[in-house]
């Protein structure tokens, strides 16, 4: 994690650290993602918040999985799927954002070029990041092979947040 807090303060990231590396997700979210990579826990032990210089991408932290920080739920994008399958009284449709979501558990949101978002796909054995854009969220491109693997690629500059 070293490498990636320095990438943040030489990318003038806005970030927290927390002082006392502990944390609680919501009931709802460990009932719903039930094998998290230890490697995001071990973020979210670490940060209080992680936000780009132009506010406009964002790492869910533990306050936003509380729905206390932000505009924006840590499931929006799978509300407004929802909503619009409903919108359309389109039950088999709503069924199967849900389940995609089930099984995407996402990590960072972003506004910057539209809605946008990185999730760690729970379905694979390595918890492969994915990245996913409006409109349609749920067809989504693979980024990382894991979440070790996505922040080294951030360092590197080969994924630009």
């Amino acid at each position: 994690m070293t490498n990636f807090i320095e990438w943040l303060k030489k990318s003038n990231w806005e970030f927290k650290l927390k002082e006392d590396n502990f944390f609680i997700l919501p009931d709802d979210v460990l009932n719903r993602y039930k094998e998290i990579p230890k490697a995001y826990l071990e973020f979210l032990k670490i940060f209080r918040e992680c936000v780009s210089p132009d506010e406009k991408t964002w790492f869910l932290c533990e306050d936003d999985y509380k729905n206390m920080t932000s505009a924006f739920k840590w499931n929006e994008f799978e509300i407004i799927g929802l909503e619009a399958a409903r919108e359309d009284s389109d039950e088999e449709w709503e069924k199967e954002i849900k389940e995609w979501w089930d099984s995407h558990f996402p990590i960072i949101i972003s506004v910057k070029n539209g809605y946008a978002f990185y999730a760690i796909d729970m379905s694979t054995d390595t918890g492969e990041i994915v990245y996913g854009i409006e409109p349609e969220f749920e067809e989504t491109e693979k980024v990382a092979e894991n979440i070790q693997d996505f922040f080294r690629l951030i360092v590197e500059n080969k994924i630009v947040l």
